[in-house]
């Protein structure tokens, strides 16, 4: 059956494909610039496919940037397609011109979407935890799919921005690299990573894509090396503040519960990091303080947003439930094209209020 549904997708892929295809095919045609229909549809899959094929073997990497640009055009270039026939059947306009219309928007719109992925802005929070204890700033982000696209100079944007704030800690929650930690190395992201600057450290977990990247041992050596220690269901003490919680992701099956990993003194304040906010009822009842997700992206590209919102709770921003605070992130990078219509790259910077000690 997993197999019925795989070809299932790949077909109706196919078949969007082909679709966008003949109307590039139309509008090359009305500027009588169309050659070689061979090559011009074994382009087309290739550009098409090349998320998948660059998976092979290193050496065909390029083609996942071709693919993950290709991702792009494909959510835009449908819809655009669409309207595209709609007025060229039912208006006296021209294939020439609406096909020249619907390429500008899609330029203006990949103008936009690389400008709010590549230009992140600082978020602000400030949350009242009913505990005692010493004021403190957190800094959050999730999701940098630090690889090919989501490259160095990204990251040392994360390290500018975060170190202007001079935050207790920083909190990486989830999804750090883009399945593998390969290009972060090779590229030396590491070094950029351990400039940043915190008085109690740099704790990050595991999201969704370490798993899938199946490089764990490597990931965690990486980020030990640059200075991030990665907790995986692991409950930490830190400088006597504060309870820190790693979760592993839910992709991991056998991940523990987080009752399990309840600190036994309820007196200090308690912060988890949890990768995917699929679940915030049980640590609201189990009493924790501020809990921090990615993984939405908050839909990366308008408007996949409305999916999210129906898939969770909480799917951006900020929710008070009990005495809980949840903080969802859209993520620092993207997954796929390096493009967000309608959310923006962020990190965030919490001011965490406690009551006076007496």
């Amino acid at each position: 059956m997993k197999f019925f549904y795989a070809g299932l997708a790949i077909a109706i892929y196919s078949v969007i494909t082909f679709y966008i295809g003949w109307n590039v095919k139309a509008l090359l045609q009305s500027f009588h610039l169309y050659r070689w229909p061979i090559v011009f549809w074994l382009i087309l899959y290739l550009v098409a496919f090349g998320f998948i094929i660059g998976r092979f073997h290193e050496i065909l990497s390029p083609f996942s940037i071709i693919g993950s640009y290709w991702m792009f055009i494909l959510q835009y270039g449908l819809v655009l397609c669409i309207l595209a026939n709609v007025l060229v059947k039912w208006t006296p306009l021209s294939t020439k011109i609406v096909g020249m219309g619907a390429v500008v928007t899609l330029l203006v719109l990949f103008i936009i979407g690389t400008y709010n992925a590549y230009s992140p802005v600082v978020r602000y929070l400030t949350i009242e935890v009913d505990k005692p204890g010493e004021d403190m700033r957190v800094v959050m982000a999730s999701d940098f799919h630090l690889g090919a696209l989501s490259h160095k100079g990204h990251l040392q944007k994360f390290v500018d921005l975060s170190n202007a704030q001079m935050p207790d800690v920083v909190l990486l929650a989830g999804d750090i690299v883009d399945d593998s930690p390969r290009r972060f190395l090779k590229n030396g992201m590491g070094d950029v990573m351990k400039q940043l600057e915190s008085t109690y450290g740099v704790y990050g977990i595991l999201g969704n894509h370490e798993y899938y990247g199946k490089e764990i041992p490597e990931f965690k050596k990486a980020m030990k090396d640059a200075h991030v220690q990665i907790l995986m269901d692991e409950t930490i003490l830190i400088n006597n503040r504060f309870y820190l919680t790693g979760r592993e992701d839910i992709t991991h099956k056998k991940r523990l519960s987080l009752e399990t990993l309840k600190p036994e003194n309820e007196q200090l304040p308690w912060f988890v990091m949890n990768h995917t906010p699929n679940d915030l009822d049980e640590p609201a009842v189990l009493g924790v303080d501020f809990h921090v997700s990615g993984h939405t992206h908050k839909g990366q590209m308008w408007p996949n947003h409305l999916i999210t919102q129906r898939i969770f709770e909480l799917d951006y921003g900020h929710l008070a439930k009990e005495k809980m605070h949840a903080l969802v992130s859209s993520g620092y990078g993207f997954w796929g094209p390096p493009t967000r219509i309608g959310s923006r790259s962020e990190l965030w910077v919490v001011d965490v209020k406690f009551k006076e000690i007496k």
